[in-house]
């Protein structure tokens, strides 16, 4: 991870002790073009307050998959990190193996821990069972990026943004008439199916219920219909979402619809335009029932029996998570930091200035879970149902009952 010269200048004032008295914490993330201005921000700062504790940077996990799929390996070699950052939906697993903590020994020994920020709706997204495993960092929801001036040349502006599926296809053929060659990309590849169960929650339906997939249902259907109509609607290209968001901030799309958690990236590297984010659009204007709640949560998973070390790993998890860490989350990404410190008091005035990272927080009352595939085949169903709506995008599929049909086949005999 690169620094800053001013952020370098600050850990090295902060970190006077001898290298043999430091202690050192390993720590993997995902998406190092969203969370390394993050961490940069955060390290100072956490240094500063533990000048005998040393992080680590472990290579960055390309997606969530490769983030589990890593621990899982490193898990058997023997080699884990001692906390790690996993995707909301990606943490049962890890519990269930036995590789994640309890962190309840922990939270045990802080004095009034609710009113660093914390509250139940927030640590209920990492408990299981009884018990605390994993502490939110991250919370993102999916909205509707614009390019405004591509955007005037169909006649949109703020007050006539498309809140239906239907609308957004109506305004790609607009875009299409005024010379936009590429009017907009739905981020159907975005990790863990998520788009797919945005489309499941605005129905208020759930994708997996026990170890039933629900594709099956008349919702189901819906879903895969509505991309149907969306892909070939607004004629879209199969960009992987990389290209895709370098594509949106080079301006040359007009409508994008994402994670939040991009705004920060998408405005550091947007040309000369004027973004504007807008809430989801829903199957009709009634607008989402719900939708899925994305992110990632902090796990200790050392293998460390040291209470010196354990302890040092504690307090870069607890640091990250609450209060002016958790801030950090939103000032340099369009993540909302799930602590009630950091959205009330320390980000007070925070959206206010930057209404293109408020849309989110206008839609948390729609939240949901992100689900997980139950059992040790959870990832290989995500990428059984990942070919199949790449298939609807390419053209590969073109009846989508036949496609319900298959994929609730496959999905289903990987759950049992």
């Amino acid at each position: 991870m690169k620094l800053t010269a001013t952020a370098m200048g600050l850990v090295l004032a902060a970190t006077a002790a001898t290298a043999e008295d430091k202690i050192v914490v390993e720590f993997g993330y995902p998406y190092s073009h969203l969370f390394d201005v993050t961490y940069e921000k955060i390290l100072p700062k956490f240094y500063e307050q533990h000048p005998n504790i040393e992080i680590k940077m472990r290579a960055t996990y390309e997606s969530y998959e490769d983030g589990t799929n890593t621990i899982l390996r490193e898990a058997v070699a023997g080699t884990l990190p001692d906390v790690t950052m996993q995707g909301l939906n990606r943490q049962a697993i890890l519990v269930e193996k036995g590789i994640a903590k309890s962190l309840e020994p922990f939270i045990a020994k802080e004095a009034d821990f609710a009113k660093d920020g914390y509250h139940k709706a927030m640590l209920d997204l990492g408990t299981f069972g009884d018990d605390v495993y994993g502490l939110p960092f991250s919370i993102s929801l999916p909205v509707g990026y614009y390019n405004m001036e591509v955007m005037a040349k169909a006649g949109y502006d703020e007050t006539n943004l498309p809140t239906t599926w239907s609308e957004v296809v109506e305004a790609c053929g607009k875009l299409r008439e005024a010379g936009v060659d590429n009017p907009m990309f739905w981020g159907w590849n975005i990790t863990g199916n998520w788009f797919l169960q945005a489309l499941m929650w605005s129905q208020d339906k759930p994708t997996v219920e026990g170890n039933d997939f629900q594709l099956d249902t008349p919702e189901g259907l819906t879903a895969l219909n509505t991309m149907k109509d969306i892909f070939s609607g607004c004629e879209m290209q199969n960009l992987e979402w990389k290209a895709a968001l370098a594509s949106f901030s080079a301006g040359d799309l007009g409508m994008m619809y994402w994670s939040t958690s991009a705004v920060g990236a998408v405005e550091r590297a947007m040309g000369d335009f004027t973004l504007v984010t807008s809430e989801y659009p829903g199957l009709d204007e009634k607008g989402p029932m719900g939708l899925p709640a994305g992110g990632n949560s902090a796990l200790m998973v050392s293998t460390s029996e040291d209470p010196a070390e354990l302890e040092a790993a504690w307090a870069w998890l607890k640091f990250i998570t609450s209060g002016e860490g958790a801030a950090d989350v939103a000032r340099t990404t369009g993540y909302m930091p799930p602590n009630q410190a950091a959205n009330e008091i320390i980000l007070k005035d925070f959206y206010a200035d930057n209404p293109a990272k408020a849309t989110a927080v206008r839609q948390l009352p729609l939240l949901r879970e992100w689900q997980a595939y139950p059992g040790d085949n959870g990832l290989a169903a995500t990428q059984v149902i990942y070919d199949g709506l790449e298939g609807i995008v390419t053209g590969e599929y073109s009846d989508m009952t036949e496609l319900q049909e298959e994929l609730t086949e496959e999905v289903q005999d990987l759950l049992k």
